[in-house]
């Protein structure tokens, strides 16, 4: 391992730094972030990595609750410029156990080198990423409150969950985009609004698919107010025997984030088809999604992430795919309804129907995979 003073020394070439330990940390987004334009691949790398990091001290099993929040305040003073990162690195490795992942604490230790990043960004950059952390961070500390296996109480408190971790992160991308195309700004309002769900599908599908790899660290994100409709009582899960009926709970989380994927979808196509690293962006990212909720719906019984894993040759067809059909809405259309079909559908909250609406490129009528809406968030 690097000695620590090493991080002492400025990088000569910092956003290479960022590229090579993006690809350690997320083989999803070392594959689909380089798709933005290279400005918007550089603060989004960035931002993935800092978020990455508060993740890092969240997971980290020796911190107790008071610790998380104290180290999550301080790297909130490294980003926002009031605290030295060298410091705080040293401070946090110091305390890393073995459960942090190789790569994670190689990028806690140089988190100075990252940092050289954060100087080239625009104020509304820095803005925007410093104010997804916070809302992240206090919002991980809200929930982790007594969380354990019992999970979450009620599905509307999985609703925040979502929002805090990833939405938020919805929001942040669209300031950067809005800011690297300007056009936009007509949009704002129906962007962000619909930026939440495609933040939120996301997370919602990883809450699914770690759900074993989570009880085994003593948590549950999923609503026990959901289960327990089903008789399904989450503390007493075991992943070696099927609970009757937890397949059927598994559907309606399933159909929700589906419902999320659909308005995730009309962010997508409010990007104009001229900005195609964007598109490419988002419509890779949403096919891997669904691609893990089809593999999650046809193994309703899985008991580990890697059961449910998409192959490299699902990513390779949705990257093929994809890249064929996004330049025309109507073949993006057609291609999202083929890979969605046979996924169940769980209505979202009356008040995203007004946005989902008012987000569509054309007329309401020509569109029928809407038509069962309203929706619930």
């Amino acid at each position: 391992m690097r000695d620590p003073q090493d991080v002492a020394t400025p990088h000569p070439d910092p956003l290479g730094y960022q590229a090579r330990i993006l690809s350690r940390v997320s083989r999803t987004f070392a594959l689909t972030i380089p798709q933005l334009p290279a400005e918007l691949a550089t603060v989004v790398t960035h931002a993935y990595l800092l978020l990455r990091l508060a993740d890092t001290i969240e997971d980290e099993p020796a911190l107790t609750a008071q610790q998380i929040r104290v180290y999550e305040d301080a790297f909130l003073e490294v980003v926002a410029g009031r605290a030295d990162a060298r410091r705080f690195s040293d401070q946090v490795c110091a305390l890393l156990t073995g459960q942090t992942q190789d790569a994670e604490r190689e990028l806690m230790q140089h988190l100075p080198w990252v940092m050289q990043v954060h100087s080239l960004l625009t104020p509304v950059q820095r803005a925007a990423l410093l104010n997804c952390l916070a809302v992240m961070t206090r919002g991980m500390s809200e929930f982790r409150q007594g969380l354990g296996l019992q999970g979450l109480a009620t599905f509307h408190d999985l609703d925040r969950l979502c929002y805090c971790v990833s939405g938020v992160v919805g929001e942040m991308l669209t300031e950067f985009f809005i800011e690297a195309v300007p056009s936009l700004e007509a949009r704002r309002a129906t962007l962000h609004r619909l930026s939440i769900s495609f933040g939120a599908a996301l997370q919602l599908t990883n809450i699914l698919k770690d759900q074993w790899e989570d009880r085994e660290r003593g948590i549950c994100w999923l609503p026990r107010e959901l289960f327990r409709a089903y008789g399904v009582h989450l503390h007493a899960l075991d992943p070696g025997h099927a609970a009757p009926n937890h397949a059927c709970a598994l559907s309606v989380l399933i159909g929700t984030a589906h419902a999320h994927l659909h308005l995730a979808l009309q962010y997508a196509l409010l990007i104009p088809v001229e900005q195609k690293g964007i598109r490419r962006f988002i419509l890779w990212t949403l096919g891997l999604c669904l691609l893990t909720l089809r593999k999650m719906h046809n193994t309703p019984d899985f008991r580990s992430q890697q059961q449910v894993k998409i192959t490299h040759a699902d990513v390779a067809l949705i990257m093929y795919s994809v890249t064929g059909v996004q330049r025309w809405d109507w073949g993006v259309q057609a291609l999202f309804n083929t890979a969605s079909r046979g996924l169940p559908f769980t209505p979202l909250a009356p008040e995203w129907e007004a946005a989902a609406w008012h987000a569509l490129p054309w007329p309401r009528h020509s569109i029928s995979f809407l038509d069962h809406l309203p929706l619930r968030f």
